[in-house]
């Protein structure tokens, strides 16, 4: 069954976040001091996750990655991805994680059937990297991506939130990691979700990223697989892994959104940055399957044609990843 909207963009992506928890405290994603958690009672039951999954697939969702905040450290996850992986129709389940937990969790995560793992890593120095997630661990990160294709993984593809002046300078050497390690590597324009002056400091657009990638490496495109995001996609020749570049403020990609996204206090949305969202408390609690399918149609049919973010501004309401899911 193809879910087209109602701009004719086929949707098959779902991401779906279990937790607004994270154990590390991103600059780009959530003030020092953190943000206020919700209560309990708030977050969705791993048994409504599972009826909001199996509802998406029912109506053409093909792919669902899990996010958070940070996924793995809600107990009881390996259980429930191993519920998901069961959804008759579900193609592809994918895990979005900091690493932090990877080296403890990988076979349990693989055995429970995630077939694929992203992995935010924003920088290779031990200083740059503790100071953007304000005290997180490198070597347990890199421990975690080398344990997840000991287990069986393909190699984890990484995520680099690129900031001008912070850590603009290891572009070439993550790029490099496609050549010496086989991962992909997603170069990801600094985008505007906490309230802050002079954002666009910290913005490298993704057409630098590829000069700059350039002066080394000849770059041949590469084509994007069914459940591709909205990268544009590279590789260097002989390396195992791409280069995948994200413009969401130079240049959007909205075009080919497939998306859309639920929070885990049960908020649909169509757009990461839209305003919009849609309670689907009221299709869970009573459960009313028919009315859960309906639910997500309309949110799909709601998608916005674009996103306004551009270096002169944005127009959507301050927020943090964590909050939303990554």
């Amino acid at each position: 069954m193809k879910l087209t909207d109602s701009l004719g963009r086929t949707i098959n992506y779902l991401r779906l976040s279990v937790t607004d928890r994270c154990n590390m405290r991103c600059s780009y994603c959530m003030p020092a001091h953190g943000v206020s958690k919700m209560c309990h009672d708030d977050i969705l039951r791993y048994e409504e996750l599972q009826q909001i999954a199996e509802a998406a697939v029912s109506i053409g969702i093909e792919k669902v990655r899990i996010t958070g905040g940070e996924p793995l450290v809600r107990a009881g996850i390996v259980d429930f991805l191993a519920g998901l992986a069961e959804i008759r129709g579900l193609r592809h389940l994918a895990l979005s994680t900091n690493g932090v937990l990877l080296k403890r969790m990988a076979a349990d995560l693989r055995t429970a059937g995630v077939q694929s793992l992203n992995v935010s890593l924003d920088s290779l120095k031990r200083e740059v990297f503790s100071a953007v997630t304000r005290g997180g661990d490198l070597d347990m990160v890199l421990a975690g991506l080398d344990t997840a294709e000991k287990v069986g993984f393909p190699a984890p593809k990484i995520n680099m939130v690129v900031m001008r002046g912070v850590n603009d300078a290891e572009i070439l050497d993550f790029a490099e990691l496609t050549i010496s390690r086989g991962n992909s590597v997603r170069f990801i324009e600094y985008m505007p979700v906490i309230k802050e002056s002079g954002w666009q400091h910290y913005c490298v657009p993704g057409e630098e990223i590829l000069q700059r990638i350039a002066t080394r490496h000849l770059l041949v495109n590469v084509d994007k697989g069914a459940f591709a995001g909205p990268s544009r996609d590279f590789r260097i020749p002989g390396a195992r892994g791409t280069i995948g570049i994200i413009t969401a403020v130079s240049g959007h990609f909205c075009g080919e959104c497939n998306r859309i996204r639920v929070t885990s206090d049960g908020k649909g949305k169509g757009c990461l940055f839209s305003d919009e969202k849609t309670d689907l408390l009221h299709c869970l609690r009573p459960l009313d399957r028919l009315k859960l399918r309906r639910t997500l149609r309309d949110i799909v049919m709601a998608k916005p044609e674009r996103h306004n973010i551009s270096f002169t501004g944005y127009e959507h309401e301050n927020f943090t990843m964590a909050q939303i899911g990554g």
